[in-house]
């Protein structure tokens, strides 16, 4: 997007032009001391990246956005081989080392996305994914379940760095009106790894040892690293017009030149052509993630109705397990095959969101005068708020009756589908709403998410052995039949929000 249309956005007004029509970017001035692009059609500027560059650029981060949700789950049913070698009874400290890596999704996001608007995309997704492969070491060798916990938290640290980015990368390269697609297919990866790491991770808890779980992903991680850093490409357009001014001034001897989108200096009431500090940027870029969730209510609310639904999904995953072991006999190994259920219920919402969703925004578009709203990402939310309350009634009473295995297992298809109704809208909405701070705006989504993540599926074996998984799972649909509604709320009051309490990320 233009710089004027970012700042419009940003600051919770609709930008001034219908936005499927051509965006103006910046272009050089040298006579005005101004760095921009060398024309609208400059190949470096990553909007203007050929198709196909842009799809590779997007699977790359996609890629090792798959392995580190992977990660969060994965280790999950081999955690009772862990329990019987480390001599731990006490089911919360189990449970609190596998959902430990979640919390390290709290805190590096808060971090991980402002450093990205600073230094860039490229430098930060690397060093993140570096982190985490090393933490892979330390959890495979690790001596005791203390030094297991403090290691999958700091794995979990670097783990979220492409979770964090995948954001800022599609605000990067594509326009609106391909940004609900590209979404789509990035969001499969935090998605569908908490779904596939139990079926992996049984068979090799069962057959070669919990440790393994980490020898795999470190090897899975560090292939994945090694293309990156062969293959990826710096996408964030301040900070390659940073450089490319870096450079002019160097090679022309002039002091006075400025970066058409430095995002500090074209938000700043100060006339000074002068570049701001790296303590100033850094300040500025740390603050965001927590300005948006203290100062913008829609993001706030958003967030945490995510949150919820995230939080239904672990809690729902803490019964799976056991149920399918204890119930219906099925080994360790096996027990993971029944996340299948809610996999297949996540590929066809994914699928559905994909399809439709920017469709969607061009038809909406159209009957608005031609002018985008971000809120015209979230009307197919109310549709699929109603398909999550069903799962749970579904599968806790069929499993507490024993009904044969395939029942409760097709009973966790609508949560599947209804959640990814819900998490790719919100997604794309923040994306479309910050743009030039994609990175930060999703850093607010995830920290919470990951904190309520975290921390309620502990609540979980409590809740199920006092309530038996009828009760215990009926619980948590009614739950979410009570917040079915809040989906009509953000359609009807979302953008009056908005616009009320706009927040100024560029700083003063």
């Amino acid at each position: 997007m233009s710089d004027l249309e970012d700042q419009a956005t940003e600051k919770g007004t609709p930008p001034p032009t219908a936005t499927p029509a051509k965006t103006i970017y910046p272009e050089t001035d040298l006579s005005q001391g101004i760095v921009g692009w060398d024309s609208q059609d400059d190949p470096a500027n990553p909007q203007n990246f050929t198709s196909s560059k842009k799809w590779s650029l997007l699977a790359l981060i996609s890629s090792i956005t798959f392995i580190s949700p992977l990660a969060s789950s994965m280790f999950s049913p081999a955690v009772g081989y862990m329990g019987a070698e480390f001599g731990e009874t006490n089911e919360t400290i189990l449970s609190f080392s596998v959902t430990i890596y979640l919390l390290g999704y709290t805190f590096g996001p808060l971090l991980l996305a402002p450093f990205s608007e600073i230094y860039g995309r490229r430098i930060i997704l690397s060093c993140s994914n570096w982190f985490f492969v090393a933490w892979q070491i330390g959890c495979a060798l690790a001596p005791n379940i203390t030094s297991l916990i403090i290691f999958r938290f700091f794995a979990g640290i670097g783990g979220v760095g492409p979770i964090t980015l995948g954001a800022g990368v599609i605000a990067d390269l594509f326009p609106i009106q391909q940004r609900g697609m590209a979404t789509s297919i990035w969001a499969m990866g935090p998605l569908i790894g908490p779904v596939v790491g139990p079926i992996c991770g049984g068979f090799v808890g069962e057959e070669i040892g919990w440790r393994w779980v980490f020898w795999i992903l470190l090897i899975a991680g560090a292939v994945l690293s090694i293309g990156i850093e062969i293959l990826n490409r710096e996408t964030y357009a301040p900070v390659l017009l940073r450089r490319k001014t870096a450079q002019l001034a160097k090679d022309l001897n002039r002091s006075d030149l400025r970066s058409a989108l430095d995002i500090t200096t074209s938000t700043s009431t100060s006339t000074s052509t002068s570049p701001p500090s790296v303590s100033t940027i850094l300040t500025q870029g740390l603050k965001r993630p927590l300005l948006l969730l203290c100062k913008s209510p829609i993001v706030l609310l958003l967030s945490t109705y995510m949150s919820v639904v995230y939080g239904l999904l672990y809690l729902f995953f803490t019964t799976i397990t056991s149920v399918f072991e204890d119930s219906y006999g099925f080994s360790a190994g096996l027990s993971g095959l029944a996340y299948l259920g809610i996999g297949i219920g996540f590929m066809i919402g994914l699928f559905s969101i994909a399809v439709t969703s920017d469709k969607i925004v061009l038809k909406l578009t159209a009957r608005n005068a031609g002018v985008f709203q971000p809120e015209m990402r979230l009307p197919t939310m109310i549709i699929f708020s109603c398909l999550l309350p069903i799962s749970f009634f579904w599968y806790g009473w069929s499993a507490k009756y024993h009904v044969q295995w395939i029942v409760p297992i097709i009973g966790m298809a609508p949560f599947g589908i209804g959640m990814m109704g819900i998490y790719m809208p919100i997604q794309t909405y923040v994306i479309d709403c910050y743009p030039a701070y994609a990175a930060s705006a999703n850093a607010a989504l995830t920290a919470e998410r990951s904190l309520v993540g975290a921390l309620l599926p502990l609540a979980g074996p409590k809740m199920f052995d006092s309530l038996g998984l009828g009760w215990g799972n009926s619980l948590l649909g009614f739950l979410a039949l009570a917040f079915v509604p809040v989906p009509i709320l953000f359609n009807r009051y979302g953008q009056r929000i908005r616009e009320r309490y706009p927040v100024e990320l560029g700083g003063k």
